[in-house]
Formats: structure tokens, C-alpha cells, sequence
């Protein structure tokens, strides 16, 4: 889940402009109707969403200087409105805006989303429109998600696969080797109960339990214990096997036998970040964009932690984002969002691969992603040496993921219903969590019967 990234207010003159232009309104579409046709002599205005939030100041500033430079090379573009969204994807905010068609011209979205948005017509056809992008070229293989019968609706401009994150500052204090982290989920488990026995507030291990993530982290559970979600065929539900009941069973024991993952439920993605960030957390599943987030939009400490790779992983959770554009825009409001989508995103040197700049601003560089190009080309190559250049960070920080992860095949997330998938797969793990008596054989068997339902019901 990434630097997840929030809204901007502009001049109020350059939407009334834009508007008067365009024939648009101020309306809950970020200010621009996607499908309104521009003047043939006038700009075109488009909606865009997710900027980083007020609190995370270095970012927000950096947000605000790419879209005015942004515009300034582009005259005939008017951003009119950018929209708060805070993570850029929360179910409980996207799904309405998407059910009403309100979704703004460009559009964040994570991966699970990615295939549902193009089966249900719900993304613009950006095939005619891809190769005036100079690096597009040069994407690996993150770009295939956005590829259906041989059209691309979406670009990615983030990616990232799962590990251990952990706290060095704590498992130094619990007379844990912070150089030696755990490999082994039973490593895992001896940790998480020394950490907890350091006093009242500390928790071994935090995982979670509601909207949607509880789903997806034990998605990334199984998927690390060689297990899947669904059939090859994407026809039926497949967890409820050894490796799934492996995953609760572990999460039961720590939770109840050995009192190392406290009491309290992590619900949504902020919920464990902020624990997680307060310096009495050991360990959670994560992501390496994780220490950035705990430093940038939480608080954290960020020297005190450090990546892992997944104990005993045999598949590595593969996830990310990218961003859509609004079916209903026009040809000329897709060129301009992808215009958008190439100066912030996808171009070395600029936007977020603006590390002369984020230097500057003490933003971290040198973590290994976005992990967009293939190393061997030109967009992959200035990427690498730009950030070696202007490294400020520990490498080691991210070494342990980076060398533990090599070889470990990625694997996908489960398929164009993921995020229903997810909230069926929430109440499992909610349930470990919350009664000492859960039957696990129950729990998987009935959320079985339900993926089994909700995917006979897509065809």
C-alpha cells in the first residue's frame, strides 16, 4: 500500500478558467465533466486525485511544485482540481464515486482493482495513445496487469512485493539480534513473545483483522507457505487447504497462548501503521515502502527500522498501483492525463524520480522501487544511477529484503475480485484475533462457500 497520497487546492481563478473554457463546473468530478468536450481553441481540463496529505509537508510541497511546473509546460492543460483521498484507495470512498461515475479524469488505483475496472468498462482504452510516452518502452513486466486482449487500460507507477518489517530499536531491548532477523515463522513466533514480555504496550507481532486487509495480508500469508487463494482458473476458492489453516493457526497461537500480539484489532491500513510507528510494535508483514510511510505520513522513527525478506517464503505477494483514466473522457483529456501520469510518475529526473530534489527536501532516496523498468534499459539505468547518486539512506535498511527475496517467484494478487475476495477473507482472520475458541476449520470452510458463491455469481 504505498505512499498513499492526498488532495491540492488550486488558485481559484485556474479552475474558474479552466471551466469557462471547457464549459465545465465545480461539480463533486473534481471541478471537470470526464466526457465534456473541450473547445477546439480552448484548454482541456482534467480531475486528477492523490495527493500525499497536509501532514506529510516534503511531499505535499513536492506534489504542488510538479503540477505547477506541470502546467506551465503544458498552457492548453488545466488541472482544475485535485481531490482528498487519503489512502488514495479506501473501499468505503472509491466504491461510491465509482458506482456514481464520479471518479476524477485520472484516477489511482492498486492492483487488486486493476482487472475488475477494465471487465466492467470502467477504464478508458489508453492503447492509441501509450507509445507517445517515452519510457513506456522500457516497463517490465508490471505493465501486462493493465493488458487485456491485447489493449492497455492503466499504467503502473508503483510496484512492490511483501517481507518482514521489523523494529530494530525493540528487538535490541527484547535481547533480539536486529542483524539477525527472523527466517522462520516459528523464529517468528519465539520473537514476537520475547518482545511482548518487555512490559505493558508492547506487542510482538501486529496484524490486520478488517477492511479489506485482513483479507489481503492473509492472501500474503498463504501465498508465502506455497498456498493460493483461488484456482489456476480463477473458478473457485483455494485456501481452504494446510497451508491456509497454517496461517490462522499461527496467528491463534500467538495471539492467545502467548499474549504477543495485544489486544487491540488493526482494522483498516493507518490503524497498524500508527502502532507500528509509536516504537512499541516489533514486526508486521509489510511492504519496503513501508519505512518510508512510517517516517513520512507517521511519525516513525525511520532509522529504527529495517526488511526482511517473508520467512520460509515460496511465492512472494506481488502488489502495486497505477492510475486509470475516466471512460468517459475524451481523446484529448486522455492525452493530457497521461501527459499528467508521465511528468509525475514515469520520467527520470522529474516528478517522483525527482531524487536531485528529494534530497533537497530530506525525502529518502535509495530504496529499491518504484520497480517500473527492466534494469538493462535506458529509463532502468537512469532510474538506478540517479538514485545511487543521491542516495541519503542505510541500504542495509532494505538489504536484508533485497537479497532474501532474490529467486522467490512473485505472485499475483487472486484475480478481478480481489478486494471481494478480501472483505469475505476478513472475518477469518478477524475471528483468531478476537475469540479464543474460533474453529479455524469452520472459519475457512465457510468463507470457502462464500468465494465459491461470489465467483460462481461472476461467470
Amino acid at each position: 500500500m504505498k505512499s498513499h497520497k492526498l488532495s491540492i487546492l488550486l488558485v481559484s481563478g485556474l479552475a474558474i478558467a479552466a471551466a469557462a473554457a471547457c464549459g465545465t463546473d465545480d461539480s463533486g468530478n473534481g471541478g471537470d465533466k470526464a466526457g465534456a468536450a473541450p473547445s477546439s481553441a480552448g484548454p482541456v481540463s482534467i480531475s486528477v486525485n492523490c495527493e500525499p496529505p497536509k501532514t506529510n509537508k516534503a511531499e505535499r510541497a513536492t506534489f504542488e511544485e510538479d503540477l505547477a511546473a506541470f502546467q506551465q509546460l503544458n498552457p492548453n492543460i488545466k488541472v482544475s482540481k485535485v481531490t482528498d483521498a487519503f489512502p488514495c484507495y479506501d473501499p468505503r470512498t472509491f466504491e461510491p464515486k465509482l458506482a456514481s461515475g464520479e471518479l476524477e479524469t485520472v484516477f489511482y488505483v492498486n492492483f487488486p482493482n486493476v482487472g475488475r475496472l477494465i471487465e466492467s468498462g470502467q477504464a478508458a482504452d489508453l492503447t492509441p495513445y501509450v507509445n507517445e510516452i517515452k519510457t513506456f518502452a522500457d516497463y517490465n513486466n508490471s505493465i501486462d496487469l493493465f493488458k487485456k486482449d491485447g489493449k492497455i487500460y492503466g499504467l503502473p507507477t508503483d510496484g512492490y512485493g511483501m517481507g518482514l518489517v521489523y523494529n530494530k530499536e525493540v528487538f535490541t531491548k527484547a535481547g533480539l539480534d536486529p542483524n539477525s532477523p527472523p527466517t522462520t515463522w516459528a523464529d517468528v513466533q519465539a520473537a514476537a513473545k520475547k518482545i511482548a514480555g518487555l512490559g505493558p504496550g508492547y506487542v510482538g507481532y501486529g496484524e490486520y483483522s478488517g477492511n479489506n486487509v485482513g483479507g489481503w495480508h492473509f492472501t500474503a500469508s498463504i501465498y508465502g507457505r506455497g498456498g493460493s487463494v483461488i484456482t489456476d482458473d480463477g473458478k473457485k476458492a483455494a485456501f481452504n487447504t494446510p497451508e491456509g489453516k497454517a496461517v490462522l493457526e499461527n496467528l491463534q497461537q500467538m495471539r492467545w497462548a502467548d499474549n504477543s500480539m495485544g489486544s487491540q484489532l488493526y482494522i483498516d491500513w493507518p490503524a497498524l501503521m500508527k502502532a507500528m510507528a509509536g516504537g512499541k510494535m516489533g514486526m508486521m508483514l509489510g511492504a519496503p515502502d513501508v519505512l518510508i510511510s512510517l517516517r513520512n505520513d507517521f511519525g516513525g522513527k525511520f532509522e529504527n527500522y529495517a526488511i526482511a525478506a517473508q520467512p520460509e517464503a515460496k511465492a512472494l505477494f506481488n502488489g502495486g498501483a497505477g492510475y486509470m483514466i475516466n471512460p468517459k473522457a475524451t481523446p484529448e483529456q486522455i492525452k493530457a492525463g497521461l501527459k499528467w501520469i508521465e511528468y509525475k510518475f514515469l520520467t527520470p529526473g522529474k516528478g517522483q524520480f525527482d531524487y536531485v530534489r528529494a534530497k533537497g527536501a530530506d525525502l529518502t532516496v535509495g530504496q529499491p522501487y518504484p520497480d517500473l523498468y527492466g534494469a538493462d534499459t535506458p529509463a532502468g539505468q537512469a532510474v538506478n544511477d540517479l538514485r545511487k547518486a543521491n542516495a541519503n539512506i542505510d541500504a542495509a535498511q532494505f538489504a536484508g529484503w533485497v537479497e532474501g527475496s532474490k529467486g522467490i517467484p512473485a505472485k499475483a494478487e487472486p484475480g478481478p475480485y480481489a478486494q471481494e475476495i478480501y472483505k469475505i477473507l476478513d472475518t477469518p482472520m478477524s475471528a483468531v484475533l478476537t475469540r479464543k475458541d474460533a474453529n479455524i476449520d469452520q472459519l475457512l470452510s465457510d468463507a470457502e462457500s462464500k468465494v465459491n458463491s461470489l465467483l460462481a455469481s461472476k461467470g
